[in-house]
């Protein structure tokens, strides 16, 4: 599917059909905010994704009508409360209507089933939930504790294991489901990392957008100015864009500057060095704190490593308060690919770095509402960054980002990273501290595998989009950290 929008056929696939309709939506919602027409014509939305009398997707054009409709809600900005307020409330939601109320049942015996003699699936059965009945097996689902041995024993693997989408996609069982079928996150184990959005295969999973408020600023821009802070993985979004041209395509909507997050990653970096020695001198070790997801990940699953995360603030955060500092006035507007970052932007201790934080996905909507195709941008230069403060995008970047600082600062330390590609490998390396043996003296953690560049709002998530941030990367002018550090005013 391409966006067609005005006089420009922009070049540019969706990877599923779901995130094309959240682009639908989005677009409208900021065009009609862009018009001021949003709280009278916002009814209308649905009828625009869902022309005609026949559905596409669903049973029926009024159910795919009422699903668009709470996703124009989210996309408002209002919260579960029913507030119009995107920095309160619940981030990740789900669509109760857009919930198909995916089989519950996680293992059944399908039509493979021999009903052979030596029957391994009932022998495996550690609660006796497997009976045999005209020589086939059979689950009593009120016994079943879907431990999947069964599954594991059966040599016809004649057993499906058909876990919903979304809690499959979980790393921290935050999903489970009431008597209505209709999925639920549970807050208090939710990681925000956004898997579950990008699994749904029925969009039912979505996120609360601030894009109304940003579009009620960006006609303020001769009031008050108005910055961005760009996460570096942009670079993966666009193969035929260059990152000048979407900076061009920026300040064509109204933004009045926009700053590379690269760069809060070089400022961080002394400070990230000095606290890893020193939990190496106290016998312990340190993680990284860039990804929210994962910082979550221990603050709510292993709260005794708290102690162990790094101080140092996200490379947006850094940013964020170097805007605010040598303008004070402005409005900082995050755009990366991560819904977690909307968590941090409020967070009470960081709280004072960013205003807001949109999607790339929210972005693109922007640019067509507006009419402004990016590759016929003029291109600007943006500030530079170093090779290491680029590679924070993909995994594995901070661990030699880290290792470089060590070298550059000439501290007495010999760093061993240990990266983990997704909150998996996270879980595993936590579990190994947490039993006293951490598998290297820093960890970085990233919750989305390849790092920033699978982001949940990302569109690119092929393997080429790491290499185009190592690409672009390289390209750097800078190619030291301190070199970086030393341009800041």
């Amino acid at each position: 599917m391409f966006i067609q929008k005005g006089r420009v056929l922009m070049p540019r696939r969706f990877e599923t059909t779901v995130q094309w309709l959240r682009h639908q939506v989005l677009v409208e919602v900021a065009r009609m905010a862009m018009n001021g027409k949003i709280e009278q014509d916002k009814e209308m939305i649905p009828y625009v994704v869902v022309p005609g009398k026949k559905s596409r997707f669903r049973c029926c054009v009024y159910k795919e009508r009422a699903v668009v409709k709470q996703r124009v809600e989210l996309a408002c900005g209002s919260g579960s409360d029913g507030s119009r307020n995107c920095k309160s409330g619940e981030i990740i939601q789900v669509l109760e209507t857009g919930c198909d109320e995916c089989p519950v049942d996680r293992f059944t015996i399908t039509e493979a089933c021999r009903g052979c003699i030596s029957h391994p699936c009932m022998e495996s059965c550690p609660v006796d939930a497997i009976v045999q009945i005209n020589r086939r097996a059979y689950i009593n689902q009120n016994k079943c504790i879907e431990c999947g041995r069964c599954h594991s024993a059966c040599p016809y693997d004649a057993i499906a294991d058909t876990q919903r989408p979304c809690i499959k996609a979980c790393p921290v069982k935050a999903i489970d489901f009431g008597e209505d079928k209709v999925a639920r996150i549970n807050q208090d184990k939710c990681i925000y990392c956004g898997l579950c959005a990008l699994r749904c295969p029925f969009g039912a999973i979505a996120d609360v957008s601030c894009i109304i408020q940003v579009v009620e600023l960006l006609k303020k821009k001769d009031q008050v100015p108005i910055h961005v802070v760009m996460a570096p993985s942009i670079v993966a979004q666009f193969e035929d864009i260059s990152l000048e041209q979407i900076h061009g395509a920026l300040k064509a909507l109204g933004f009045s500057a926009v700053h590379e997050a690269a760069l809060g990653a070089d400022m961080i970096l002394a400070e990230e060095a000095e606290e890893v020695l020193e939990k190496v001198r106290e016998g312990s070790f340190l993680t990284s704190s860039c990804c929210p997801a994962f910082v979550e990940i221990i603050r709510k699953h292993f709260p005794e490593l708290q102690h162990n995360i790094s101080t140092s603030v996200s490379p947006m955060i850094a940013v964020g308060r170097y805007v605010k500092k040598q303008h004070p006035e402005a409005i900082t507007i995050f755009i990366g690919p991560c819904i977690a970052k909307k968590v941090e932007a409020r967070q009470g201790d960081r709280n004072d770095a960013i205003d807001y934080a949109l999607t790339f996905e929210e972005m693109l909507a922007l640019f067509v509402a507006a009419g402004i195709e990016p590759a016929e941008c003029e291109p600007i230069p943006l500030e530079q960054s170093s090779v290491f403060g680029r590679a924070f995008a993909r995994c594995g970047g901070v661990g030699e980002a880290v290792a470089q600082a060590v070298k550059e600062y000439n501290l007495p330390l010999q760093v061993n990273p240990v990266k983990c590609d997704g909150a998996a490998e996270c879980i595993k390396a936590l579990r190994m501290a947490k039993a006293g043996r951490p598998p290297g003296n820093f960890i970085e953690g990233m919750a989305c595998v390849n790092g920033c560049v699978g982001g949940p709002a990302s569109f690119n998530h092929k393997a080429k989009a790491k290499r185009m941030v190592d690409e672009h990367s390289k390209k750097a002018i800078l190619k030291t950290i301190s070199e970086a550090t030393s341009l800041l005013k």
